[in-house]
């Protein structure tokens, strides 16, 4: 039983490394939506889109690859190094092939030149950290992670402060502010200030680079590489899935509205940030697990509990969230102009904890090496993502996004359990599973449609389910408490 206190003790380090500093930028989402209007934001929104993907990209699957290989060969460092040379390569190569097709990439992403010369960089920037943050992770130092992962946000936090909120007032008072403040450029600061920090935080990663040596297995390349190309094609799937219904609303919706419904959904989309947070963290502390404990005497019996515990917090914070929802809008959006797309913060929970659900059911085809799967899973949702927004947005706008997210990342969820159970049974507690779903998302439906903003009715609901959860499981709590 130790090995589940090890893996939450790891899960809540790594917590503290990606959900704190995130946390600390959540600040950023007042300060975007009270600063730009819904037309600034909503371009935001489509250039941070392509950043996404053309970001999973250029990790092409490596990063999972590092890890399964970093566990499985006896030559470590060749590892390191060969994955390492391999980001390098590619890396220098994307920047090359982007100035080479600058005129026509801009055509294509409709991305001003300014704006784009900065995203060729961040994205560079943050591809030669990719290694290195693996590497932290694989060899267990989570607190050095969690500082420069911090340090990149507060830095970024900070420059967005400073551009956004006083450089405008202190160009009036200073020659020196003056010169560096351009009107209407609010956005292009966003970009500066991701800039500067993810430099800082390569600076901050030399020290890994100075170890690596001129070392490159060409055979553990392409096995590497034959692991990995079915996690890109799932990543660049799961990126379809993240980001591209504001490309699809960008090109469906009237030109005249398009950029303002962009800043409107994508406003309330990040109330969904509470479950994407929690499953990110819980995913970069158990990712390293499930291939440390694959070979152990019974691997199947730990993921099938790490997931219904997972479904249980993922559950807990949706009702949560969706009790309180119009508190935290208050909070984060302090612009009533971008309320107007709360009804999509529910079914973006709720999607949300289906992807998270799908991460943790993903183990079989990871831990067999038939990540083809993957790829092939994440490919059928991002097809119902397309399919629906095309679908759907001519009649109902953005939630007809909301709606697509929601259905992908459900297909998913359902295709991985399935077909992992007939590659890597594994023995989940799918009866418990369900009823956990099933009530928080009937209590979750009930608080938001029938008793929206009566907190009585609201933390009422919130308490039985949880009085009811920790009846189910207080023994089996109390087993893994005092294990060893």
């Amino acid at each position: 039983m130790s090995i589940y206190k090890k893996l939450f003790q790891n899960t809540f380090i790594y917590g503290v490394a990606t959900v704190i500093p995130r946390m600390l930028s959540v600040i950023l989402v007042p300060l975007y939506t009270g600063v730009l209007e819904n037309t600034s934001f909503g371009d935001y929104s489509i250039i941070f889109s392509y950043f996404v993907i053309f970001n999973v990209i250029l990790a092409y699957g490596m990063e999972t690859a590092f890890f399964r290989f970093y566990n499985k060969e006896k030559d470590k460092s060749q590892v390191v190094s060969t994955s390492t040379w391999s980001i390098l390569a590619t890396t220098a190569g994307f920047v090359l092939l982007a100035y080479l097709a600058f005129t026509e990439l801009q055509s294509f992403t409709r991305i001003d030149s300014q704006n784009l010369k900065l995203i060729i960089w961040i994205l560079a920037l943050d591809a030669l950290a990719i290694i290195p943050f693996a590497w932290l992770r694989a060899n267990s130092k989570p607190i050095r992670f969690a500082v420069i992962k911090t340090i990149n946000v507060a830095v970024n936090l900070g420059l967005n402060v400073f551009f956004l909120l006083y450089l405008k007032d202190l160009a009036e008072s200073s020659a020196l502010m003056n010169s560096i403040y351009i009107p209407n450029f609010e956005v292009s600061y966003i970009f500066i200030s991701l800039i500067v920090a993810s430099g800082l935080t390569l600076l901050l990663l030399l020290p890994f680079y100075s170890r690596i040596q001129f070392q490159f297995d060409w055979n553990l390349w392409k096995s590497m590489m034959k692991y990995a190309l079915p996690v890109l094609v799932a990543g660049v799937a799961f990126s379809i899935n993240e980001v591209v219904d504001r490309l699809f609303l960008e090109r469906m919706l009237p030109e005249a509205i398009a950029k303002e419904k962009i800043g409107i959904y994508s406003a309330c989309y990040k109330l969904g940030m509470f479950m994407t947070l929690f499953a990110t963290a819980f995913r970069l502390g158990i990712e390293p697990f499930f291939f440390s404990h694959a070979s152990s005497k019974n691997p199947k019996s730990a993921y099938a509990m790490i997931t219904k515990y997972f479904v249980i917090v993922g559950t807990v914070i949706l009702l949560f969230v969706i009790v309180f929802a119009d508190l935290f809008k208050m909070l984060l959006i302090t612009n009533e102009s971008y309320w107007e797309a709360m009804k999509i913060v529910p079914i973006i929970l709720l999607a949300n904890l289906f992807l998270g659900i799908y991460h943790n059911l993903s183990v079989w085809y990871k831990v067999t090496d038939k990540t083809h799967y993957g790829a092939y899973i994440s490919s059928i949702g991002a097809v119902f993502t397309i399919v629906i927004n095309i679908w759907l947005i001519p009649i109902i706008g953005y939630v007809g996004s909301a709606i697509a997210t929601l259905t992908a990342y459900g297909s998913m969820m359902l295709l991985s359990y399935f077909i992992g159970q007939k590659h890597y049974a594994i023995p989940y507690k799918y009866g418990k599973i369900l009823i956990y779903l099933s009530v928080s998302i009937l209590f979750s439906l009930i608080s938001f449609y029938y008793f929206r903003e009566n907190y009585v009715i609201g933390i009422a609901l919130l308490l039985v389910y949880c009085g009811g959860v920790f009846m189910n499981e207080k023994k089996e709590l109390y087993r893994l408490i005092k294990s060893d």
